[in-house]
C-alpha cells in the first residue's frame, strides 16, 4: 500500500473530516501543515491544489483534492441507492449551507476569533445564528429518519458534517439551538463519544492564526 500524506490546516473542518476518516479505517498519513490563509501557506499548496486550498491527499503519486472526493476515496461506501443517496444529501447541505453559518460565522466570530485576539463580528454572528435554524432542522429530519446521520457508525457524511457541527456548539449562543433538532443531537453525541473525534481535537489558536 502507498504512503499516504495529508496536506491540511489543523483548524479546518474539512481537513479535521479527512483526519476522522483516517482514524475510522485505521489508516495514517504523514502530515504537511499548510494555512490557505496566509502567504507562506498558500505558497506551500502551489502545485497540490488548483485554488490554493485544504485538504489534499497524496497516496503516492496520485493526488485527490475536494473532501468529498477525499472522503469517498478512503472509506467504503453505501450499496443502498437511498442510503447513498442520503449521505450525498448531508454532504451537500453541509457544503453549501451549513458551513459558512455555522463555521466561518458563528463559530468564527464567537469562539475563534476571540481566542486568536482578533476582533470579532457581531453583525456576522447574529446573521450566522439567524441562518441556522433552517439547517439543523434539514439535518434533523435526515438523521430522525435513519437512513444516514443514524449514529450506528461513521460514514463519509458523518465525517463531513460533524466538525461543523462540533465547532458550532463551542458557541455558547448556538448550544440551546440543538434542542429542536433531537435526533441530530443524538447523533453527534454518539459521534463526539467515539475514540476518533477525541484523537483528532484541533484545540484553540493561542496566537494570531486565522480560521
Amino acid at each position: 500500500m502507498s504512503r499516504l500524506r495529508l496536506t491540511g490546516y489543523r483548524y479546518s473542518v474539512y481537513t479535521r473530516s479527512v483526519r476522522l476518516a483516517l482514524a475510522e479505517t485505521g489508516r495514517q498519513a504523514e502530515w504537511q501543515e499548510a494555512d490557505p490563509f496566509g502567504a507562506s501557506g498558500r505558497e506551500s499548496l502551489r502545485g497540490q491544489h488548483p485554488f490554493a486550498r485544504v485538504p489534499v491527499l497524496w497516496d503516492g503519486d496520485f493526488r485527490i483534492y475536494e473532501t468529498g472526493a477525499i472522503l469517498t476515496y478512503l472509506m467504503r461506501g453505501e450499496h443502498d441507492r437511498k442510503r447513498r443517496a442520503r449521505a450525498r444529501q448531508v454532504a451537500g447541505i453541509a457544503d453549501a449551507y451549513a458551513y459558512w453559518p455555522l463555521v466561518r460565522q458563528v463559530f468564527g466570530h464567537a469562539v475563534f476569533r476571540p481566542a486568536a485576539g482578533l476582533p470579532a463580528d457581531r453583525d456576522a454572528l447574529a446573521e450566522g445564528l439567524a441562518a441556522a435554524p433552517a439547517v439543523l432542522d434539514a439535518l434533523d429530519e435526515i438523521a430522525a429518519e435513519g437512513l444516514a446521520l443514524d449514529s450506528a457508525s461513521l460514514g463519509a457524511a458523518d465525517c463531513h458534517l460533524a466538525p461543523m457541527i462540533g465547532y458550532f456548539l463551542q458557541a455558547e449562543e448556538a448550544r440551546g439551538m440543538m434542542a429542536r433538532a433531537p435526533a441530530l443531537g443524538r447523533w453527534f453525541e454518539a459521534v463526539s463519544a467515539r475514540q476518533s473525534w477525541r484523537d483528532t481535537r484541533p484545540g484553540l489558536p493561542q496566537s494570531r492564526d486565522r480560521t
